[in-house]
């Protein structure tokens, strides 16, 4: 079902996958050809299974098989876009254009139809990954960016606050990463949708949803911002705290 050709091994970068595949040849295939291609690779056999997989592990592509036993793949596709931005390529039988067309307005990031050889699958894998990387297509910065006490490094994809590592989804460190670059700057949100989201147009309520997460994971919220300030029809700026004037309440 998944036939290897000679020019597998050239592809890059190393990923870390998740196999989400009920059916146990098809699953043993992938994991042995994605891993000698120098993959990292972790596999379930249910929706909820891989629910809780991304839940906790970091993941840079899911390949999803949408006739799992517990839950159709269209429905486990809804609830991981719920909790992660991680891209996800669909590999299934099912050939309808009609369903290939929802389930890529519905986020999934491509689409595979069985059988297809290993060399394909690892062409698409590349050109997500390649569409994944940091926001705008530009070389991210040498140096660590510091904000008060956060700290955000892009080559090393890492953030802490007040010396504590923030545990982000792609998507949260992109966004934060792009704000950190520009301290005390309002960045308008048709320029996040078009950095950090590559999207010429959208719905604010993508950016307010991962406003949210991050600002749960920075310890604050929209009514009692601390470093995520949003102006209400303009934009969003990230900031230092202000320091308290004595005597003011906490």
């Amino acid at each position: 079902m998944l036939p290897v050709s000679p020019g597998w091994r050239t592809v890059r970068p190393m990923a870390s996958v998740l196999v989400v595949e009920d059916d146990q040849f098809v699953r043993s295939a992938l994991i042995r050809q994605l891993t000698e291609a120098s993959h990292t690779v972790r596999s379930v056999g249910t929706a909820l299974e891989a629910l809780r997989e991304v839940a906790h592990f970091r993941f840079d592509v899911v390949i999803l098989d949408l006739g799992l036993p517990d839950l159709d793949g269209s429905e486990a596709l809804k609830m991981l876009r719920g909790i992660t931005d991680v891209p996800v390529i669909i590999a299934t039988a099912r050939d309808d254009e009609a369903e290939i067309v929802r389930l890529l307005h519905a986020g999934a990031d491509d689409y595979l139809v069985k059988p297809f050889s290993v060399d394909h699958l690892t062409a698409r894998m590349a050109a997500v990954l390649r569409r994944s990387r940091p926001a705008g297509g530009e070389q991210p910065p040498s140096r660590a960016l510091r904000v008060g006490g956060l700290t955000v490094d892009p080559l090393r994809r890492q953030a802490e606050l007040d010396g504590t590592p923030l545990d982000l989804t792609r998507r949260e460190f992109d966004l934060l990463a792009f704000l950190a670059g520009r301290p005390g700057v309002v960045v308008p949100r048709k320029e996040l949708l078009a950095e950090v989201w590559q999207q010429s147009y959208g719905d604010d309520q993508t950016i307010d949803v991962h406003l949210s997460w991050l600002r749960r994971k920075l310890g604050e919220t929209a009514a009692r911002p601390r470093y995520l300030h949003t102006l209400r029809g303009v934009g969003v700026k990230l900031e230092p705290p202000r320091e308290r004037e004595p005597g003011s309440q906490p």
